[in-house]
């Protein structure tokens, strides 16, 4: 049997029905390079139930999405659109402004020239003036609903033509990806599946219509405020809980906190101002070259000339502890991730909820536990900034070659070994990347953490935003870009020193 043939009995076998069309369709595919035209009218005509049908999920999705949203600008327009709304606020300003004039036209009856009466007849013509301008509002939005109807038509009719155009390309690619698959994947035309998504658009699509034929149906999800309540009651309570629980190990920690902020302060503080300048300097070029040593020079100078090098240093203290902390947690959880899968399979949710989780969300948990006060801003800095470097880290290590670990392997090599000799450097610049994202991670912080008493830049610029002080919030704001940029320059610039 000729490859053809063996073509075309895989396309009878994974079509299942009316395969004689597929059979042209999918050898006109084949024989061309690139997008070759065709129109399946199947597709075209029943959109999303036959992409459902043919189980062709990744395409179903988009073109489901666009065609509700094509639904739902049809019965938007339908309904009055925009129009609707502002008709109805026309409507009760009419009827505020009839009230309004009865009860001007009864008080200058009574007497013309009272207070009263001038107050409600000026009232009176301000509502006839709002309910004016509301009903010429409504008119202008009345007038868009065409534009909006033809508007969703559009989408809905290019959606389908789309589907019918990329159809046999859809079906075609998944026709090859079931014969590569070793026939593992479901052939044929499901029934089941075009019911459920039959199903599916029955439920939603008049669900819009209801909507908007009674905007009040489904404004609002049937809560209940009394749960919320009690939630947060019982939230109270454990939280409570936790915190009497820890006591004695988070007074340790914020002891130890304190201790190590007491420490770098007085070094970079209490040390003579052109020590640390010329040590700093020194450093930046040592590590990072000549530009960075001008690039630095000229941050410390605007720093100091401005008046902020004392708050600088107690932000760098705050950035360093927590910095320092995030690193040491971090390269060490990163690379047991990056050696155990099971351990990722873990801490990758965690680090997902340290990343996305709102900063001032869990400053709440932090200040239950820890109190305000610099310790407690160290720690929120430390939980927003672990979660680059473990996953730089892992990502160094999994991304070592096998090979260089074999080759190490064979020479005899030591679990040890092939850990500091081999996977570590060769991750290096993985494993810098991240300890520099940290950093810059940790000191964006710097004025959320000044808002639950940590010192620093970050009052400058909270003090600025209180008084709406532009100026001082973008000197201050400046100063703190300044600092980040000369971290991130010399951390770049030792992974560079290491990489060579």
């Amino acid at each position: 049997m000729t490859d053809i043939q063996n073509r075309d009995v895989a396309i009878d076998r994974f079509i299942g029905s009316n395969s004689t069309y597929y059979r042209a369709a999918f050898h006109k595919i084949g024989a061309q390079r690139g997008y070759a035209p065709s129109f399946n009218m199947a597709a075209a005509i029943f959109g999303p139930v036959w992409l459902g049908g043919r189980r062709l999920w990744a395409a179903f999705w988009p073109f489901l999405i666009a065609e509700l949203l094509a639904f739902v600008l049809i019965a938007f327009a339908l309904s009055g659109g925009a129009g609707a709304d502002r008709a109805a606020r026309a409507d009760r300003l009419e009827g505020l402004a009839a009230v309004r004039l009865q009860e001007a036209t009864t008080a200058n009856e009574t007497d013309a020239t009272s207070s009263l009466a001038k107050a409600l007849t000026r009232s009176a013509a301000a509502l006839g003036d709002a309910a004016r301008q509301a009903r010429e509002e409504a008119g202008a939005a009345n007038a868009q609903t065409s534009l909006i109807v033809t508007l969703g038509l559009a989408l809905f009719l290019a959606a389908r033509l789309t589907t019918g155009a990329l159809g046999n390309q859809l079906a075609e690619r998944r026709f090859r990806a079931w014969r590569l698959g070793g026939e593992k994947v479901e052939g044929g035309f499901s029934r089941l599946h075009a019911a459920g998504v039959a199903l599916l658009l029955g439920i939603l699509i008049p669900t819009i219509a209801f909507h908007f034929a009674d905007r009040e149906l489904f404004r609002a999800f049937p809560s209940n405020p009394a749960w919320n309540s009690a939630s947060a009651v019982w939230l109270d309570g454990v939280v409570s809980a936790i915190s009497g629980t820890v006591a004695p190990v988070a007074n340790g920690m914020t002891n130890g906190i304190n201790a190590a902020l007491t420490l770098m302060e007085a070094v970079l503080i209490q040390t003579p101002w052109p020590v640390v300048m010329i040590i700093i300097v020194a450093v930046a070029w040592q590590l990072a070259g000549f530009r960075v040593f001008l690039l630095t020079a000229v941050a410390i100078s605007y720093l100091a000339i401005l008046g902020y090098w004392e708050k600088s240093m107690q932000t760098v203290a705050l950035l360093g502890t927590a910095a320092l902390v995030s690193i040491a947690i971090g390269i060490p959880l990163g690379i047991l991730c990056g050696y155990k899968r099971r351990v990722a399979g873990v801490v990758r949710p965690l680090l997902d909820f340290m990343q996305t989780m709102p900063a001032f969300v869990y400053l709440i948990p932090v200040i239950a536990l820890f109190g305000i006060g610099k310790p407690s801003g160290v720690i929120a800095t430390i939980i927003f900034g672990i979660p680059p470097v473990v996953r730089l880290t892992a990502l160094g290590i999994t991304s070592v070659p096998a090979s260089v670990r074999e080759a190490a392997i064979a020479f005899g090599a030591s679990r040890r070994f092939i850990l500091f000799k081999v996977d570590l450097p060769t991750a290096a610049p993985s494993i810098m990347a991240g300890v520099s994202q940290t950093i810059l991670m940790c000191l964006s912080m710097v004025v959320i953490a000044a808002l639950i008493g940590a010192k620093g830049l970050g009052e400058d610029v909270l003090r600025a935003l209180q008084y709406a002080a532009q100026g001082q919030g973008l000197l201050a704001g400046l100063a703190i870009l300044l600092c980040a940029i000369v971290l991130d320059r010399i951390v770049q610039g030792r992974g560079t020193t290491a990489r060579d």
